[in-house]
């Protein structure tokens, strides 16, 4: 369903780590939509580019240039919001970034920045966020950007996917002790051909493909939900809305040629033994009982033909 009358007038936004990828098709959309929207980033270059892509489209933005995590930066953005537009409506946390390694290779640096920008990062502008939207009593959108490693587990990501997963279980919180303010708090988990899906090599042909203007094949985007960054911007538009005023606490995926609901972990199989489980216990009763229930890890990848 497509509407003629923007669903965002008079909003407006601020999305983090808007100057590629995903953050900037987050920005330009919700433009198109009508808001108007504050483009941080930490290249000046990259964020003044799509500040002028908004505006050459007859839209309204401003760049702020500062790195997410320090609280400096949240409140930085939200003054920029109010300061050039008046309020704020809507806070995108997208900003990210990787540092891969095995857990036996995984340095302090490697952990610690991943947390500051994805975990850090998210908690500081939502707040920032939440604090300003309270005061203005009009409600609000948090919408924070989670991953597939967060709810399955990814190789070589122990910082990427600890952070992605605690973003899930601050969103589910803060959807609780936001809606008396009428503050909707969503997590998406978008997957899509970009700098940072170069990395994974199962899709790194593809992403570089698609980039020489090659269509990603229709199995990638039907059954992974694999698609380019604009494929997910129209749900980030869609939870900014009106229409999603009862969407909140959710954890949404989106990619390619689809849309679905990640569910919240939730017990499986059960057992019960008056006064509790010794060791011994276990061992009797594990291999009838959990063994066949455990759950995988990882995600579960489709067979795709080489380009």
């Amino acid at each position: 369903m497509t509407t003629s009358t923007p669903l965002l007038t008079d909003k407006v936004a601020v999305v983090t780590g808007a100057g590629q990828g995903l953050g900037r098709a987050y920005a330009l959309e919700l433009a198109r939509q009508g808001a108007a929207v504050v483009v941080n980033d930490i290249d000046a270059q990259a964020a003044q580019a799509v500040v002028n892509e908004i505006t050459d489209a007859g839209g309204r933005a401003v760049a702020a240039v500062a790195p997410v995590g320090p609280t400096s930066t949240a409140d930085a953005l939200v003054a920029a919001a109010v300061d050039n537009f008046g309020r704020l409506d809507v806070m995108v946390t997208n900003a990210g970034l990787l540092r891969d390694k095995v857990l036996w290779k995984m340095s302090d640096d490697d952990f610690d920045q991943v947390i500051e920008v994805h975990l850090r990062g998210t908690f500081t502008c939502a707040r920032a966020a939440a604090i300003r939207m309270r005061e203005q009593g009009e409600g609000g959108r948090i919408i924070c950007v989670a991953s597939p490693a967060g709810q399955r587990g990814n190789f070589g990501q122990t910082n990427y996917s600890g952070a992605k997963a605690g973003i899930a279980g601050m969103v589910r919180t803060w959807a609780m002790e936001l809606a008396k303010a009428g503050i909707t708090v969503n997590a998406v988990a978008p997957v899509a051909a970009t700098a940072m899906t170069e990395t994974i090599p199962f899709l790194a042909d593809h992403v570089r493909a698609l980039a020489e203007g090659v269509p990603l094949p229709d199995q990638l985007r039907h059954d992974l939900g694999f698609g380019t960054p604009e494929d997910a911007a129209g749900l980030i538009s869609f939870l900014a809305s009106d229409s999603a005023a009862g969407v909140t606490g959710q954890v949404i995926a989106v990619g390619g040629d689809r849309v679905a609901l990640w569910s919240h972990p939730q017990l499986t199989e059960k057992a019960y033994h008056t006064g509790g489980f010794s060791a011994e216990d276990l061992i009797e009763i594990w291999p009838g009982t959990f063994a066949e229930h455990q759950e995988s890890v990882g995600e579960d990848l489709p067979e795709v033909a080489p380009r």
